[in-house]
């Protein structure tokens, strides 16, 4: 069993540290809320640090999961940062979704100090961090996902490694556009279908065995029938994403017309007091 450091326990990030702990590893957890941090340990063992870098000390591997590039910054390179006390070969994992342009960066950082990084973003949301299903887009050496394979393992249903570092931060961006178009598609045939006065429930069972089948129509459609949104990933989450496929998509010269237009649809639910609302919610901006 190995000496881990969590940084972050948000509605990913906590599920996840309990995974690891319930398997044997020695977790210590910093959260720059440290009432949670306490919280947690309390619930589920280890101890809760002061600061990233108290965290990190000594540990076999860090991993984080934190909000956005600045804030994966602090807690790796900041004054009390993880990469100021971590020992000479540990492995670093961090799982928030950010630019590919912080990830290089951190692999640069870590190779100065001969530390394993690895760029791991995940999809499957609140649900999947709570089962232990995530899907994991990895960039980072061989010799570094070789190390984070067994314990990302432990609450990971695919791991699959995309490349170099930076790598899982551009497939997450691709996973990020895909969504926004098809969740945009699934929120108009609702309304279609409830402007033509059909049974939503008849027309689920329709189209859902089809070619119009999707994750976003399993498990969305009937909530968004029923205007319910308070749960999954929200709107806010969804424009940080989807704003660093779309600087990235500047600078690699690709055009992304679809996930620009329901970035500003997202922008109006915002508008409309929906930032912490399911990306689901897309739907309220149609009207009834």
């Amino acid at each position: 069993m190995a000496k881990l450091a969590f940084i972050g326990l948000g509605v990913m990030g906590g599920p996840i540290a309990r995974h690891l702990a319930e398997a044997g590893h020695e977790v210590t957890v910093y959260n720059r809320t440290a009432e949670k941090a306490e919280a947690w340990v309390a619930k589920h063992g280890g101890r809760a640090a002061p600061t990233p870098a108290a965290a990190a000390e000594g540990q076999d591997a860090v991993l984080s999961c934190v909000g956005a590039d600045h804030d994966l910054k602090d807690v790796t390179l900041g004054d009390q940062g993880a990469f100021r006390a971590m020992r000479e070969g540990a492995l670093f994992i961090d799982h928030t979704t950010v630019s590919a342009h912080i990830a290089r960066r951190l692999a640069a950082e870590g190779a100065e100090r001969k530390l394993l990084i690895v760029d791991a973003p995940v999809s499957g949301g609140q649900a999947g961090a709570e089962n232990g299903t995530l899907s994991i887009m990895c960039g980072g050496t061989r010799e570094a996902l070789a190390r984070a394979h067994p314990l990302m393992d432990v609450y990971a249903s695919r791991i699959v490694h995309v490349g170099e570092a930076g790598a899982g931060q551009t497939t997450k961006m691709v996973n990020q556009i895909c969504i926004a178009g098809v969740i945009q598609g699934v929120a108009e045939g609702l309304r279609f279908a409830q402007a033509a006065g059909l049974d939503t429930a008849k027309v689920f069972e329709a189209v859902s065995g089809g070619a119009a089948a999707s994750w976003q129509m399993q498990n969305r459609w009937a909530t968004m029938a029923a205007d319910s949104f308070d749960f999954g990933f929200a709107v806010d989450w969804m424009r940080k994403d989807l704003g660093l496929a779309l600087e990235e998509a500047r600078a690699n010269g690709s055009t992304l017309p679809v996930a620009a237009l329901v970035d500003q649809f997202y922008g109006e639910v915002q508008q409309m007091g929906g930032g912490r609302q399911d990306t689901s919610s897309i739907i309220r901006r149609l009207g009834r």
